[in-house]
């Protein structure tokens, strides 16, 4: 294999360059905890110059050896000079790759393993066809999981086959579970397929795997311990004993999701998420989150968020109802997600395959397939060209991840077909307040047109298909806090908040941040965690949450699925329970036509919460001056070494959407 690498000499220009990590030094707090990998030699964490060259050095060997392979024709003068134009502009965080990018692109993972599926950030699966392998969706949702991808999933297979139920006549199967992820999937699978083929019992032996607490190498983190494997294999016993000799509900699939998304996040390692889908008239679905009837769910089913696939002209009223009392279920526009690209009243078809989407639903996908996220800063920027340069070398990285294949055959044939890529933006809060809504759209459709441009370019150079669709707005979290920008679409709670932090108490980020003036407290929920607070200011002039109506929210999101997005757009609308929560049947009525998915969620007072120690929490210009004027610095971590393995973003880490 030929490798890639940038220059030393122009690597080494930005070693003394002070990185431009956003919110008074919570940008390089997330940055350590959370990207930047050992260097086992030197026994110390990257720095941002050595991650960017780590991720630019990784991109362009998986380019060149596609070229190579194919026999191309690689130019490494105009490769160089092209690789280092993309490390100044992630770098300087005019965009950066998705957090799963940050974290394993050119690293073992990748470059000797070829866990190309770890860079994607989420994907869907049906279970329409699960008569002709029931066991499928479930091994696939697990192992997806545990490399960190979410999944979204629909109840489609309900009735299609009967669980047989095991077979205690036959003679027990003994399985001693492997201390890896291929280990745990394949206990789930043996497990799962004597009870719907009528198969033997299954032991099994949990000795391998290593204890609690013990550090897990490449993923990072520390190890849950065999118990939470344990608890899933008795779950699922649970449900299947009850349902042996019927056929297999919508309860069933959601419950068996819903159990190993719960085994997955134990740990506090093994991060992702889920969406289940159900049929818009389908109350054995819709009311699974109604705990009043199911109260046993409870202990589980925040798992995954829920969403409908609703029918263009359908009648909202039951189901807006549900959502005044906690937003759920979630809408999905399927017939406007296979029909549409943009919103802008052509219709191409494109997605035609098209089935379900991920779990914040920015992405559209067919079933077995993957989405590449990128995310791009316009305020970053000084002028329109200044972003279209940058939104050649965003959606260069993302084609380049599409180029690795994955260890499911399902899943390379349909990327290898469809090649989709989900270009974002956020900071448009910051964007709309420094500029207007009318340069907005501007930006938007120029740049829009530039990516078309840039994919028929790419694509004719590394001799693929163009990608079926290449923009989205996702909700963002932690890599839009390195650049110090609001997420997706999304508007702040106040100009000025607290920001609060949750570190490990054994992690040496603690000690280093308290020298530096953050105020820390112990975490009311886990002894062993450690809360920082960091004061947040985001910017003269912008709006918050509050200050925007449900219909203006819902406006926006039109907006951005109109001029940019022909993927989906993330958008969780806030409203007032009180003021609002009657209008959600009637503003789904209007959007209906102009979105390809949306959620609610009911507006809590963050000021007056019961809750100790939120995540956010708004203040005022008096204190946040107060916060900052202890601070001895705001890159608190610019000069302390530390060795710590990073703990790997979720597929998406936005509070709306994680477990």
């Amino acid at each position: 294999m030929h490798r890639f690498k940038l220059s030393k000499a122009f690597v080494e220009k930005y070693k003394n360059i002070p990185p431009p990590f956003g919110f008074n030094g919570l940008g390089e707090v997330v940055y350590k905890r959370t990207y930047s990998r050992v260097i086992e030699e030197e026994n110390r964490n990257e720095e941002w110059y050595e991650t960017v060259e780590r991720v630019v050095n990784g991109t362009y060997n998986m380019q060149r050896n596609w070229i190579e392979h194919h026999k191309l024709g690689w130019n490494p003068r105009k490769a160089q000079r092209s690789a280092q134009e993309m490390y100044d502009r992630i770098f300087n965080m005019k965009f950066l790759p998705s957090g799963r990018g940050l974290w394993g692109m050119g690293t073992p993972l990748t470059e000797q393993r070829g866990l190309y599926a770890a860079l994607n950030n989420c994907a869907f699966v049906s279970t329409e066809s699960m008569k002709e392998d029931p066991l499928k969706p479930f091994v696939f949702l697990m192992d997806m999981s545990m490399l960190g991808v979410g999944v979204g999933f629909d109840t489609k297979g309900a009735g299609s086959f009967v669980i047989k139920g095991i077979d205690n006549s036959k003679q027990p199967t003994m399985n001693i579970i492997a201390d890896s992820r291929e280990g745990w999937v394949e206990s789930v699978k043996v497990l799962l397929d004597s009870y719907f083929n009528g198969n033997a019992p299954q032991v099994f032996d949990y000795s391998k795997i290593r204890p609690a607490g013990a550090i897990i190498r490449g993923f990072g983190g520390v190890s849950s311990g065999p118990e939470s494997l344990k608890e899933l294999h008795e779950n699922i016993k649970s449900i299947l004993d009850k349902s042996s000799g019927q056929p297999i509900t919508v309860t069933n699939i959601v419950d068996l999701m819903n159990y190993i998304g719960k085994c997955v996040v134990s740990g506090n390692i093994r991060r992702s998420a889920e969406i289940a889908f159900g049929e818009a008239n389908d109350e054995e679905f819709i009311d699974l989150k109604n705990y009043e009837k199911n109260p046993h769910r409870m202990s589980y089913g925040w798992t995954s968020n829920n969403s409908i696939f609703a029918n263009i002209g359908m009648d909202y009223t039951k189901v807006s109802k549900r959502m005044e009392i906690n937003g759920e279920p979630g809408i999905a526009f399927l017939e406007n997600m296979r029909k549409f690209s943009r919103m802008n009243g052509i219709e191409d078809n494109k997605d035609f395959r098209a089935t379900g989407g991920n779990p914040c639903l920015e992405q559209t996908l067919e079933s077995y397939e993957l989405c590449c996220l990128v995310e791009t800063f316009p305020t970053n920027h000084e002028s329109l060209e200044d972003f279209q340069r940058t939104l050649k070398y965003a959606f260069l990285f993302a084609k380049t991840v599409t180029l690795g294949k994955t260890h499911w055959p399902d899943v390379n044939r349909v990327m290898l077909r469809n090649r989709r890529i989900g270009c974002s933006m956020s900071g448009i809060a910051q964007f709309i307040t420094k500029r207007g809504i009318d340069e907005l759209k501007k930006w938007a459709s120029v740049g829009y047109e530039s990516i078309q441009d840039f994919d028929k370019k790419f694509s004719d150079w590394l001799a693929i298909p163009r990608s079926i669709k290449t923009t989205s707005i996702k909700p963002s979290g932690t890599v839009s806090l390195l650049a110090g920008a609001t997420p997706g679409m999304h508007y702040p709670i106040s100009r000025f908040y607290i920001r609060r932090l949750r570190l490990a108490n054994n992690s040496p980020l603690v000690e280093t941040l308290r020298e530096a003036g953050f105020k820390t407290e112990p975490a009311v929920s886990d002894p062993n965690t450690t809360i920082i607070e960091f004061p947040i200011d985001c910017g003269e002039g912008i709006r918050t949450a509050k200050e925007l109506s449900m219909w203006e929210q819902l406006s926006l999101a039109s907006f951005l699925q109109k001029y940019w997005s022909d993927n989906q757009v993330s958008a969780t609308i806030t409203f007032n329970p009180q003021t609002e929560g009657k209008q959600i049947q009637y503003a789904l009525d209007y959007f209906q036509y102009q979105l390809k998915g949306v959620s609610f969620l009911p507006m809590m007072d963050q000021d007056t919460s019961p809750y100790p120690q939120m995540p956010y929490e708004s203040i005022t210009e008096e204190v946040y001056n107060e916060m900052r004027s202890k601070l001895k610095t705001t890159s608190p971590l610019s000069e302390h070494r530390i060795k710590q393995e990073p703990s790997p973003e979720r597929f998406c880490d936005n509070q709306t959407c994680e477990l």
